[in-house]
């Protein structure tokens, strides 16, 4: 599959089609055994993940628009590029989100209603990376988590955990970031250390057309995938819809990065069908036409029509949508019973180490709080939570 962008053509990785069927092509040969060797399992597990992931969306968006969260951001339509990528990291890799990575998050067994504390003001991380697979905290400053992977990439490599050669012990790196975020001076500075340290690490770009209102077709003149190679580190480009190809040149890329092959980049075309956050309004700057053709290429909807046609009983089907349901009841259940935080969660983990500067602030806030009188510990109403 190939597109063109300001006038220059790049190959997209596709191996499924989006009316679900497999594409034979000469740039999908080197990852068509990859895809071969996925057990019927596997593939249900993909399937299973992405729907999973996109009732938590609607019902985390609900619950945004009935005050129950401060703020919400959609993942829909990006499912099939995170849950690709997810599948082909290995246990001993380190994941390095932004803020919509919610596909992966579950797939690494974070808590969904984890995921909610933090978007409702409850905490200021809501997971230990240690417990939860190697997968990191949210990242909310723009292109800031790629020097955060980076760093940790070269640590690495530093403490002789990557690059021996060995694929089943050798740790890797991924990074999540968007199209937005390829404007950010973090990320290039990442690029930088990366190419020049060879880190056993994979940069993985959703390009979900937008960021915020403004259109990847004005922040790059040229493929963002063209990026990478300016750093020296291979890149491609995929079609992010497409969950297969998305697992399979992840996996291709990461095991080349975690055996000292050095950094590689991923660009994923995607696109976020939902707003940006649950605070802007996409129709004031996309047309409907875009959307809905964006729509017809659902991650979801093609590989729900590929299991179809390797023969999928309707009773597979049946018993995710009554999951998808028992998800949904729970997530509410238990996001609108969350416990008010103590006054002082606050200070207690911005140092690994207790802080004198922390202690004060803490005891202040104590004082101040307490000046208010009994009122002060009164619950909280669950929409001002």
């Amino acid at each position: 599959m190939s597109s063109t962008e300001a006038g220059r053509d790049v190959t997209t990785i596709q191996l499924l089609s989006p009316t679900g069927e497999r594409v034979d092509s000469d740039a999908s040969a080197e990852f068509q055994p990859y895809v071969d060797a996925l057990t019927d399992d596997q593939l249900r597990a993909f399937h299973r993940d992405m729907v999973l992931t996109r009732r938590f969306d609607v019902e985390a968006a609900a619950l945004a628009r009935q005050g129950q969260l401060a703020l919400w951001v959609p993942s829909h339509g990006q499912e099939g590029a995170q849950i690709g990528l997810a599948h082909a990291t290995r246990p001993q890799d380190h994941l390095f989100p932004s803020y919509r990575e919610h596909a992966v998050a579950l797939s690494r067994g974070v808590d969904p209603v984890d995921i909610l504390r933090l978007l409702r003001g409850h905490t200021h991380g809501g997971w230990n990376p240690a417990e939860h697979h190697n997968f990191h905290v949210y990242t909310l400053v723009i292109g800031s988590q790629t020097l955060h992977a980076t760093g940790y990439a070269m640590g690495l490599t530093l403490d002789g955990r990557a690059g021996t050669g060995d694929v089943e012990t050798d740790q890797a790196v991924v990074t999540f970031f968007g199209d937005g975020a390829t404007s950010q001076g973090d990320v290039s500075e990442a690029l930088v250390f990366a190419a020049s340290f060879q880190t056993p690490e994979l940069f993985f770009l959703q390009n979900n057309q937008w960021a915020i209102s403004v259109p990847v077709s004005r922040q790059s003149r040229t493929p963002l995938v063209h990026r990478a190679g300016g750093f020296g580190i291979p890149g491609t480009q995929i079609d992010g819809n497409d969950v297969l190809a998305s697992y399979a040149v992840s996996r291709r890329d990461l095991d080349a990065a975690r055996t000292g092959g050095g950094p590689r980049f991923i660009e994923a075309m995607t696109y976020r069908v939902g707003a940006h956050t649950s605070s802007d309004d996409p129709t004031k700057y996309r047309t409907d036409d875009e959307l809905q053709g964006w729509i017809a290429r659902d991650p979801i909807a093609r590989f729900e029509t590929y299991l179809k046609g390797l023969g999928e009983t309707d009773a597979f089907l049946a018993e995710l949508a009554v999951e998808c349901d028992d998800l949904g009841a729970d997530i509410r259940r238990r996001t609108t019973t969350l416990p008010k935080p103590e006054i002082g969660l606050m200070f207690d983990h911005v140092y690994s180490e207790p802080h004198p500067l922390m202690a004060e602030q803490k005891e202040w806030l104590a004082r101040y709080e307490q000046s208010f009188g009994p009122a002060a510990d009164a619950p909280t109403d669950g929409a001002r939570s």
